[in-house]
Parts: C-alpha cells; sequence; structure tokens
C-alpha cells in the first residue's frame, strides 16, 4: 500500500517553463513533482519516404533517459546498440498521441519531431512528457505560422496525460516512483480537453483489476487531466516568445 503524504486524489505540483534549449525551436521542462522532462520540437520541410506526394505532414517523437536520472545510473541506450523495448514503447505512445492532438494534412510536407529527455525520473515520466510536449507543439505551431511556414493552425484538441493507480484496492492519482513500485495496477491515460479517450494503457502489475475498478480509475484520470489542461492552457495564454 502506498504510504505518500499527499491525498489519494490530489496532483503533484505541476511547473512549465519554456525556452530553456536555445537551440531548440521550441522547449519547454515540464515538471510533475520530482520528475522533470525537457521536451524539444524541431521541424524540417520534408516528410518521410511513406509519406512523399501524399499531401500530408508527420509529427514524430523521441524519448531519452539521461544515466543520472534514476537513483542509480542508468545506462545509455546508445552504448547497448537500440533503444531498449521499454523506451520504444514509450516514444510511440508520445508520437501517437501527439499525432491525435493536430491535423497531419494541414501541416503539408513537413515533420515535426518532439524529443522528450528524463533529467530526473520519480514516476510518470510517459504521462509528463506527453503533457510538456503539447505545449512545446502549440509553441512551434504559433511560430510556424508567425514565419509564413504554415497559414493556420493544424492544432484540433489540446491533449494531456495521467497515470492513475490501484493499491490494496484504493485509487491513486499521478503515480511517483513509490506509488508505482507498490501499485497493483498501473494505468496511464490520454485525454483531450473533453476528456476524450485518446490511448489507455493499463497493467495488472501485481493483481487483476475489474471493469468497475476500470470506470473509477478512469473518472479519477479525468480529474486530473481536467487539471492538467487547465495548467496547459494558463500556461500558453501567457507564453510570451
Amino acid at each position: 500500500m502506498s504510504t505518500r503524504s499527499r491525498p489519494s486524489n490530489v496532483l503533484r505540483p505541476i511547473k512549465f517553463s519554456s525556452g530553456i534549449n536555445k537551440n531548440a525551436f521550441s522547449s519547454v521542462l515540464v515538471e510533475f513533482g520530482d520528475t522533470k522532462v525537457l521536451t524539444c520540437v524541431s521541424y524540417e520541410s520534408k516528410v518521410p519516404p511513406f509519406l512523399r506526394n501524399m499531401g500530408s505532414g508527420w509529427l514524430t517523437a523521441e524519448y531519452a533517459m539521461l544515466p543520472a536520472a534514476t537513483s542509480s545510473r542508468t545506462r545509455r541506450e546508445v552504448t547497448l546498440g537500440k533503444p531498449s523495448g521499454r523506451t520504444s514503447e514509450i516514444q510511440r505512445l508520445i508520437g501517437r498521441s501527439l499525432r491525435a492532438a493536430i491535423d497531419l494534412k494541414q501541416l503539408g510536407e513537413l515533420t515535426l519531431t518532439i524529443d522528450c529527455d528524463v533529467i530526473v525520473a520519480d514516476g510518470g515520466t510517459r504521462t509528463a512528457s506527453i503533457s510538456g510536449a503539447y505545449i512545446a507543439l502549440e509553441i512551434a505551431i504559433k511560430k510556424l505560422i508567425e514565419m509564413g511556414v504554415l497559414k493556420s493552425s493544424p492544432i484540433q484538441r489540446q491533449i494531456a496525460a495521467i497515470s492513475i493507480g490501484l493499491s490494496n484496492n484504493g485509487l491513486l492519482l499521478d503515480l511517483d516512483y513509490a506509488d508505482d513500485s507498490s501499485a497493483d495496477v498501473d494505468l496511464n491515460i490520454v485525454m483531450d480537453q473533453n476528456l476524450n479517450l485518446i490511448e489507455i494503457q493499463g497493467t495488472a502489475e501485481k493483481d487483476v483489476f475489474s471493469t468497475n475498478q476500470l470506470i473509477r480509475m478512469l473518472a479519477l484520470a479525468s480529474d486530473g487531466i481536467k487539471d492538467i489542461v487547465s495548467k496547459q492552457r494558463d500556461f500558453l495564454d501567457n507564453y510570451e516568445s
């Protein structure tokens, strides 16, 4: 059972900071408690071969964890010759989630790449990545419009993500590492600003869970997403390039 000090239905403190990387087209540092992820967007005026002459753009994502992000050093995956299965799974999730936010045809033959680098890992790195990357994406789109590269915004919906745990039949919102380590069930949820589902990843880590428990977890996730979406919007409405 989790021993965390904050209430089970309360998010960790959330902070967004822009312009962290001066070389990135757009960059946002996202912090969920002690978890910190730097999200950066770059663009190229070309698309992958499978989309050439199709009148569509592309968005992709890459995810990595810095060696000192965890309590014991994490080996750089470049030394292993390829990304781990976990890394591949997470970056595909981030890419799918962000593609759901935009109309790719409105991009034209343009590719957006979102890099998510975990600086400190204390649980929820994939959901923090998605929530921060959305802000970096919206800032990048605004810049592309100002530059005349895009005529209008391809963004169709605002998205955010959160983790939910089930521990000893009790629900936990926004899992830190200690929560995640003790949870019987781990759920990652991606939604839009209207609380429509984009993706659900649910795993019975230590015990099975029922449909009724899933419904309860989705309801708690909705509450968390509402809060994150509001914080994203406040940040973006007050953003100055």
